[in-house]
């Protein structure tokens, strides 16, 4: 019986991105060890977070309501939106400590080939904020790979029609890289390095 438990729980953990079955089983076997208290806190934050997270309704980051932190501080630079593929880089960016602007998740990049185009993104959404909430700058901070270029290219031409300067972050990451992994001062010197996407 103690077998399958543990067989369901590295299955479930083996879903995870980055988690493979060598992984899963530390994992599991780690939780194991847990003291009681400590493995019901994680059981709790995964159900909460699953039962209270939301997309917010003006970025589509995580919110717990209906904007998020970023949206919801009256002190962030308004004029300024960072445009990113995920929900996940916009932790990396904030912990970079360069950006104090606002920002805009597109929930993915365009992929011909994966059949993710214009229309599946939150792209109109982004031409919807710039065309009427006196933003300036928009800063494209898709990831340095196909997809992220052609996402980036594809914001410059829906928002050439806008007296607003588009710009691209700069290649302090590597190419064909996720903003998801790089550190703070890597992170922090692409957002100084941005230069306008011609």
């Amino acid at each position: 019986m103690a077998k399958a438990v543990i067989d369901e729980l590295v299955e479930q953990l083996s879903k995870l991105p980055g988690i493979g079955r060598k992984s899963a089983q530390r994992l599991a076997f780690f939780i194991l060890k847990m003291e009681d208290g400590n493995a019901r806190a994680l059981a709790t934050a995964i159900m909460e977070l699953k039962e209270k997270a939301r997309f917010c309704s003006t970025c589509f980051n995580i919110a717990d309501s209906e904007l998020c932190p970023v949206c919801r501080d009256s002190l962030r630079d308004r004029k300024r939106i960072c445009v990113v593929e995920e929900p996940g880089n916009i932790a990396v960016i904030e912990r970079s400590g360069g950006f104090n602007g606002l920002y805009h998740v597109l929930m993915g990049a365009l992929s011909p080939v994966d059949g993710i185009t214009a229309g599946m993104l939150r792209i109109d959404e982004l031409v919807r904020r710039v065309s009427s909430d006196g933003v300036e700058e928009v800063i494209v901070a898709t990831n340095p790979n196909t997809k992220g270029e052609l996402t980036a290219r594809h914001i410059r031409e829906v928002l050439s029609p806008f007296n607003v300067s588009v710009t691209r972050i700069a290649y302090g990451l590597p190419l064909g890289g996720d903003i998801e992994f790089v550190d703070e001062i890597t992170m922090k010197k692409s957002l100084e390095g941005r230069r306008r996407l011609d």
